[in-house]
């Protein structure tokens, strides 16, 4: 069988990742278009960025309507914003990852047109500006992926849209942008990169490649996000939680993910829970509903972050994996549903309408387990016992 690899046309990373990439951005024009969020233009991370771009005399136009995770009502917000301040040259994503999903999304209807809606089931094929991509979080990967996630606000669905051209041309990955990253953000985040790397790593459509670098994320997040958790400015943690996003964001652009994050889009639509955070609270019942499809691989995902011994079967193995996603999440302060603030009569009213958003997305078909809408059902109920 053969395989297709894509990530973008080069990544930089460790710290002073920006200053190294002075080159390849200085070609890409004089006059840049900058999505971020109203928050992080008024942190210390983000004058390093202007400072670089007025020192390569780029002007720049900064659009900071982010608010959380993207809607289409921001998008248009940006696109309105592009059209109206002249041209420009190429654009640069500052933030986490609904920013660089938003420049994604913009770039996409200025090139091509319409609204966002327009472009659910459809592959984008055109971004006319070329981008760049400034992570200040470890989690989404989206720095390294031809997918962008923007919540329909009149239907309550979040679109899943990809496009090849949506792939960043550059992604420069600095853990000095991620240390001001609260420690909510922190868990959500790097939760959510857990979820690609062991995702991909179960999916029908991993590959050696991406399993390599699955392997690789899991290991370096079961070990250095407690750490960035108890101790948020340990640099050199935030770099091994950044280069773990970054190989994670690679793996879902190359495989997809699976039910995990089929099930938590509707979650995040409709209940507004930040969404690596909703991918926290299905991880240990999704997994526990998969690793009979695949022992092998969720005992090689167990011995690699060290829950299990080498000297282990791959049931046990498989299974010391999952209470190791357990630990992982307490030590993490993951909250329950319930803990959470979601009524529970709230939830059940719409079960049937997330299991169906869920199985249409088409990510739980790529669980190496054969997933129905029953299935999807019952876990979503698991998640009150």
């Amino acid at each position: 069988m053969g395989y297709s690899f894509a990530m973008p046309k080069k990544v930089f990373t460790g710290y002073n990742a920006l200053e190294r990439a002075r080159p390849d951005i200085a070609r890409l024009g004089k006059r840049a278009f900058i999505v971020t969020g109203p928050t992080v233009v008024n942190l210390e991370i983000f004058t390093p960025v202007t400072d670089f771009l007025d020192s390569l005399s780029i002007e720049y136009k900064v659009f900071s309507e982010i608010c959380g995770e993207p809607t289409d009502k921001m998008i248009e917000a940006g696109v309105e914003c592009f059209k109206t301040n002249g041209s420009f040259d190429f654009m640069i994503a500052f933030g986490g990852g609904s920013p660089i999903d938003s420049m994604k999304a913009i770039n996409a209807i200025v090139s091509n047109g319409g609204k966002i809606f327009d472009y659910l089931g459809k592959t984008i094929e055109k971004c006319n500006y070329p981008m760049a991509a400034i992570p200040t979080t470890a989690g989404t990967g989206s720095e390294a992926t031809k997918f962008t996630v923007i919540t329909d606000t009149e239907r309550n669905i979040k679109m899943l849209l990809a496009g090849d051209c949506l792939v960043p041309d550059y992604a420069l990955v600095d853990p000095q942008f991620t240390v001001t990253s609260t420690k909510s953000i922190t868990v959500a985040a790097g939760l959510d990169a857990f979820c690609h790397a062991a995702e991909s790593f179960t999916s029908k459509k991993a590959q050696p490649l991406t399993d390599v670098l699955a392997l690789s994320a899991v290991s370096r997040i079961f070990k250095y996000l407690p750490i960035v958790c108890k101790t948020g400015r340990d640099i050199a943690a935030r770099n091994q939680m950044a280069i773990a996003a970054l190989e994670a964001g690679i793996c879902i652009n190359n495989v997809s993910v699976t039910l995990i994050h089929g099930m938590s889009r509707p979650i995040g639509a409709l209940f507004h829970i930040p969404h690596g955070l909703s991918n926290a609270m299905l991880l240990p019942e999704c997994f526990r509903f998969a690793v009979d499809g695949a022992y092998n691989k969720f005992a090689q995902l167990g011995r690699a972050c060290g829950a299990a011994d080498l000297t282990d079967d791959d049931v046990t193995a498989s299974n010391k994996f999952i209470e190791g996603i357990e630990w992982l999440c307490k030590e993490c302060g993951v909250p329950t549903l319930s803990e959470y603030g979601i009524k529970r009569t709230d939830f059940m009213a719409v079960v049937d309408k997330m299991a169906q958003d869920a199985i249409n997305s088409g990510s739980p078909a790529n669980t190496i387990k054969e997933c129905t809408v029953d299935n999807v059902k019952s876990i979503y109920n698991k998640l009150w016992q």
